[in-house]
């Protein structure tokens, strides 16, 4: 059957929780009532996400909930029972051992179906990377999550497509970062502030290599070339003191993009997905065609994995 998702932004406050709670609660709300079966929105949109890099372990462990037994959980339970939507969002998270991840789970009327941990966590050093992909259902649709960093590597996204993923949810912080690539860096967070008066250099900025461009490079393909659809969630504005772009869409398996947040606001758009892209895009001939015999030793030969991000220093950097 069809389902209706929509895909959300916002500028979310460092570790306001009662305050970014507030804000999925009114879009879902909103998402509700245009029709919208599920809305899902940023990494960490619960928590805030950047200003973690300068947590003690003490300061994360206070920050982060058990799940499902925390406030924030219970919280998006009743906010999905109240608009009878199913709502997807992020937050930091600790076990009973007080080992924390970076989480993002999956929350209708019933409570939580679906919780996924961060592959490659970076953000903070005292964050413990997953170790398990995370396929479930949604009104008949399988679906997946991976978080930010976890789509760069391309096995990620195969691996939850042939766990039968045919929607991938992938929420991010992400763009207007330095990196090695040509065209990267910051954004200067005195274009947002002067937005309204003179919108254009802020524009280019967003819509350049520093932002759009740079993700029109490789998202579009990971869901071409697995023949699934993606959902991408980004923030718009300040999170901490790095400005992001938004830019929160959703690609169809033929690789086009069919929503788009556009706006500087907070808010989502919508689409209606349909079973009949699934078979029609070429990637799902791609996969009937693989030959795994050829390269299955290839891609699971030894491997030390490595992770450097550049934007961090060596301090924060987890290695």
């Amino acid at each position: 059957m069809n389902i209706k998702i929509s895909t959300a932004q916002f500028e979310n406050k460092s570790g306001d929780k009662t305050y970014n709670l507030s804000v999925i609660e009114k879009l879902a709300g909103e998402a509700a009532s245009k029709g919208s079966h599920v809305i899902a929105f940023h990494e960490c949109s619960i928590t805030g996400y950047t200003f973690a890099r300068k947590l003690s372990r003490e300061q994360l462990l206070e920050i982060a909930e058990l799940i499902p037994d925390g406030e924030s959980i219970k919280r998006l339970q009743e906010i999905s029972t109240q608009y009878n939507i199913t709502i997807l969002a992020g937050l930091f998270e600790k076990d009973e051992h007080d080992n924390l991840f970076k989480a993002y789970v999956c929350v209708d009327k019933t409570g939580l179906k679906a919780k996924y941990r961060k592959l490659h966590p970076f953000i903070n050093p005292h964050l413990t990377p997953g170790n398990e992909y995370c396929v479930f259902d949604i009104m008949g649709w399988k679906c997946g999550i991976l978080i930010c960093y976890d789509n760069n590597i391309i096995e990620n996204v195969r691996a939850t497509r042939l766990l039968c993923a045919k929607i991938i949810f992938m929420p991010h912080v992400t763009m207007c970062t330095p990196s090695t690539r040509p065209g990267a860096g910051f954004v200067d967070p005195q274009l947002w502030k002067n937005r309204v008066a003179d919108p254009t250099p802020l524009r280019l900025e967003f819509n350049g290599m520093k932002g759009r461009d740079w993700l029109m490079k490789w998202l579009p393909s990971r869901a071409y070339d697995n023949g699934a659809y993606i959902v991408f969630s980004n923030p718009i504005g300040m999170d901490d003191d790095q400005l992001k772009n938004g830019c929160s869409m959703i690609i169809d398996p033929f690789g086009d993009v069919i929503a788009e947040c556009r706006s500087w606001e907070g808010g989502f758009e919508s689409a209606v997905i349909t079973p009949e892209k699934l078979t029609q895009a070429g990637g799902y001939r791609y996969i009937k065609a693989r030959r795994p015999e050829l390269y299955r030793d290839i891609i699971g030969q030894e491997h030390s994995s490595e992770q450097k991000v550049v934007w961090l220093n060596d301090k924060d950097s987890l290695l």
